[in-house]
């Protein structure tokens, strides 16, 4: 038996800048450890690069994917049959709605490095979230592939 790859998966990795930061910790961790000596300057360097790598990785490692009847957004699971309309939301609509429009009660998957999202209504009447906000890249792509698993 042959498992289907899935309709739709999406890693939000962090942008290249975060690892030029990254770097630039390291620096200062190293210039911090100089006046004891370059062993300690170069672990410095070495050891804080690494930290903030990790740390930028393990944000930007976010997964987005609909597999069988399901939508999975980073650690949430939410079954298709509770889902409703989905809205793409182009950049100032993803502005506005993570901001001034934004409901506390709703699951958002924010990152803010990414312009555009996908606005998902949460139709199940036991549940309390009102919608789901995704950052994504491909808001339009992802909107087709629950539309096209929902339909199916």
């Amino acid at each position: 038996m042959q498992l289907s790859a899935a309709p739709y998966e999406e890693r939000l990795t962090a942008p290249r800048t975060w690892w030029l930061i990254s770097f630039l910790v390291g620096v200062s961790m190293a210039l911090v450890l100089l006046p004891f000596g370059t062993l300690p300057m170069l672990g410095g360097l070495a050891g804080g690069t690494a930290v903030a790598a990790v740390a930028a990785s393990s944000y930007g490692s976010v997964r987005i994917r609909v597999v069988g009847d399901s939508l999975i957004a980073g650690e949430a699971k939410i079954p298709l049959a509770a889902l409703g309309e989905a809205e793409v939301l182009d950049a100032e609509e993803a502005r506005a709605w993570r901001t001034y429009k934004a409901d506390p009660r709703a699951f958002l998957l924010l990152r803010a490095y990414i312009p555009t999202a996908l606005r998902v209504e949460v139709t199940d009447p036991q549940d309390p979230t009102p919608y789901l906000y995704l950052s994504t890249r491909e808001p339009e792509r992802l909107a087709k592939a629950l539309r096209t698993e929902t339909s199916a």
